[in-house]
């Protein structure tokens, strides 16, 4: 089904713009660094998830298999872009291996719910068009990304959820499989010690092709013993995922509640569109400003429109990489490295 242009620069988006205004000035008591670092640039940038991330508890090898996953994603991605693909196309190729990797909250290897089961939230927005999709609570579909991909493509929803979701997965041919096949024996594991660490590791993207398209992805989990159909950002168009061409791109990780309330990831873009504020200051600003002040705990990747990168948390970590149009990759797990 072709949508037409999608009325993006509406009235709910102008009224935030309104509130990252006033939010520009209240966040004026928000110490701030005497300058944030130059933005790096580049055309993909990818996160693995936001929390305590112990060093003490990370093996070399762990954090050798984390960096090489986040790198073989980013290349992934990169692939795409670099054969003049688009940037909707670059976000699904880089989040696929992301949904299929133990390491991650995200497809194979989500955690389990209360009831022992995964279920699996994803979202996409186009910059291009302001045209989105989202799916929540799916328990079949190999690959939630994908869903939300045809929800934006071949429905005139934004949103589907649960059994309805699946249906729909199933009936645009997408992969389905036995909900096991989601579930690790790490994960296991860490239902039963409820780890206050293992409520992160949702994965997410943004891209920006050669013709100057954004577009950004987020797929998760959720949280570790979840209960009563809880639904967190991952899903939620503007606070766990935003693009917007000329603009930015925003994919969220972290305890999604906050993010919700705060709708973090349009927020990122309100404050540049109507704040005239830069991509590593409008970040910066809403994490360690609103999203930290409401209690909230996480992080988000953004792009620009002209490359630049910013990916600030509130956490001890956040699994974080960006490559360039070049293929030069940059993979982090700390703020030091």
């Amino acid at each position: 089904m072709t949508h037409p242009r999608s009325a993006h620069r509406s009235l709910p988006l102008l009224l935030l713009g309104l509130l990252a205004l006033g939010g520009l000035a209240a966040c004026a008591a928000t110490p701030e660094p005497a300058s944030l670092p130059e933005s790096p640039r580049a055309v993909l940038v990818v996160h693995g998830g936001a929390g305590t991330l112990d060093r003490t508890a990370m093996t070399p090898e762990l954090e050798q298999a984390y960096r090489d996953a986040l790198e073989g994603a980013l290349r992934a991605g990169h692939a795409v872009l670099s054969e003049g693909g688009r940037a909707m196309d670059a976000v699904e190729a880089a989040l696929l291996p992301l949904e299929d990797s133990p390491l991650f909250n995200a497809g194979h290897g989500a955690v389990l719910t209360a009831d022992r089961i995964c279920e699996l939230d994803a979202s996409v927005m186009d910059g291009a068009t302001g045209l989105a999709g989202a799916v929540a609570g799916v328990r079949t579909v190999r690959h939630p990304i994908r869903a939300a991909r045809a929800v934006m493509e071949h429905s005139e929803h934004v949103l589907l959820a649960g059994q309805g979701a699946d249906a729909f997965a199933a009936a645009q041919g997408l992969e389905q499989v036995e909900n096991a096949w989601f579930q690790t024996e790490r994960r296991r594991e860490q239902l039963e010690q409820a780890l206050a660490d293992d409520k992160f590791g949702t994965v997410g993207c943004v891209a920006l092709d050669a013709e100057g398209h954004l577009a950004a992805g987020t797929t998760t989990g959720g949280m570790t013993a979840k209960r009563f159909g809880r639904v967190g950002d991952s899903p939620i168009i503007g606070a766990g995922t935003w693009a917007e061409d000329g603009v930015c791109g925003v994919s969220a990780t972290g305890w999604g509640e906050f993010f919700i309330r705060g709708a973090v990831a349009s927020t990122v873009a309100a404050r540049m569109k109507f704040g005239g504020a830069p991509l590593a200051e409008a970040a910066h600003a809403t994490i360690h400003g609103d999203l930290t002040s409401r209690g909230g705990t996480g992080g988000i990747v953004a792009l620009d429109a002209d490359g630049r990168v910013a990916a600030p948390f509130n956490t001890p970590g956040m699994y974080r990489g960006w490559i360039t149009a070049e293929g030069e990759v940059t993979v982090r797990i700390w703020t030091d490295r």
